[in-house]
């Protein structure tokens, strides 16, 4: 067996019912935290040019990703290998100057290259003058920012966003704001998230997540 092989037997039987009771009890809302977490201790080493640390945090963020395709595999939805294969498809699918015909000298070439062939494989949602509602957001951003980003958008443009959003209570929570008072606010909202045992990124990303598709559905609907 690979040692690959052997990671993914290894994480099967923590989730197996004699395994490990964090393990099976893990699901993907529950470990999305522990990526973030792993992803940032990586960044860490490899800002710091840490090897040995940077191959340890590898293994990190690698069990993650085992971590989350064993979950859907329990589930009947996808497995490692699937994960595997599809990467190595778009790894090639993209870089046609290397796989077929044609031949690109810069990095700028490819750089071009790779967004016009993402962008004929990008589905979008309902469009506003053939563009479309809401122009995608780096998958890295923080739910504090995304969320700002996304009420950005929707104020811009004058999306119809009634239906996901009290713009009233917006306007009277902004009267009573400043500096101290939000940071009070958004720091105890955090503390008793923590107490309820709840994820408070998670919490404001699915929310924004939501709003962005309820004003796309008001849109398709008109």
């Amino acid at each position: 067996m690979s040692a690959i092989d052997d990671l993914k037997a290894t994480m099967a039987r923590l989730r197996a019912p004699d395994g490990c009771p964090w393990d099976q009890e893990q699901t993907h809302a529950t470990l999305v935290r522990c990526l973030i977490d792993e992803v940032s201790e990586l960044i860490d080493t490899i800002d710091r040019a840490d090897y040995p640390h940077m191959r340890e945090e590898l293994g990190d963020v690698l069990i993650q990703v085992v971590f989350h395709a064993q979950i859907a595999a329990e589930k009947g939805r996808f497995d490692f290998e699937d994960v595997a294969r599809d990467i190595n498809a778009k790894l090639i699918r993209r870089h046609p100057h290397v796989f077929g015909a044609g031949k690109l000298e810069t990095s700028e070439q490819v750089i071009v290259e790779w967004e016009k062939i993402k962008a004929t494989e990008k589905k979008h949602g309902p469009a506003v003058n053939g563009a479309a509602v809401f122009k995608e957001l780096p998958p890295r951003l923080p739910a504090l920012m995304f969320a700002e980003a996304v009420w950005k958008q929707i104020e811009k443009k004058n999306l119809p966003a009634d239906a996901a959003v009290d713009r009233a209570q917006v306007a009277a929570l902004g009267r009573q704001l400043d500096e101290a008072t939000l940071g009070k606010m958004l720091f105890e909202l955090t503390a008793a998230a923590r107490a309820k045992g709840l994820d408070p990124e998670g919490a404001l990303r699915s929310h924004a997540t939501r709003v962005m598709r309820e004003v796309e559905a008001t849109i398709a609907r008109a």
